[in-house]
């Protein structure tokens, strides 16, 4: 079947034009268990988007990258939510978690081939900002230990929507990579914008 690309573009060109809060970051309410974390980031386009983007970026790195980027990924996420729950402060959170919406959509657009530490020392800056401002959204009194694992799964869940793009076929890759591409460009910009 063939892609009208007016069609593409016009399709493209009204996402783009949805507004786009960080609703992952409203802080509403203070009951967050399991079911919270994992919700948390499906609502928020930021870190939809980063993280499908590092299970792209893993895919198209492929070898260990596939299990080493997503792994750091998450690690370094649990211990960003570590720090926010110790009560230590991070400078600006928001800001890095805007830079690494930015940087992901130019790394999966330039289909970037770092080595496999230098690729995952980026994916865990990134992952470190994601961690903190998810754990700084709960109460005192929430199940902390269910809502990052809640985070954890979702997170893992995302990178593998990312992975799969790459492994469905080259045609679900290109345009995975071309739409999240532009969706990261649109929202980090627009939340640095405002930042």
């Amino acid at each position: 079947m063939m892609i009208n690309n007016k069609h593409t573009v016009t399709l493209v060109a009204s996402i783009l034009l949805l507004p786009i809060p960080a609703f992952a970051h409203l802080g509403i309410g203070a009951d967050h268990g399991f079911g919270e974390g994992f919700i948390h980031p499906l609502l928020g386009p930021d870190h939809l988007l980063v993280m499908i983007a590092v299970g792209l970026w893993a895919f198209c790195l492929g070898g260990w990258a596939r299990w080493l980027l997503p792994l750091s990924f998450l690690s370094a996420m649990a211990f960003g939510a570590g720090l926010a729950f110790a009560g230590i402060s991070v400078a600006y959170p928001e800001f890095w978690v805007a830079l690494s919406v930015l940087v992901s959509g130019i790394i999966v657009l330039r289909d970037w081939h770092l080595s496999l530490t230098q690729a995952c020392i980026v994916a865990a800056m990134f992952a470190l900002g994601h961690g903190y401002v998810h754990a700084l959204e709960i109460g005192p009194d929430a199940d902390r230990t269910g809502y990052a694992l809640g985070f954890l799964l979702s997170t893992a869940s995302l990178h593998g929507i990312g992975l799969a793009a790459g492994l469905l076929s080259p045609v679900i890759l290109k345009w995975t990579r071309a739409a999240v591409a532009i969706s990261c460009a649109a929202v980090g910009l627009t939340l640095l914008l405002g930042a």
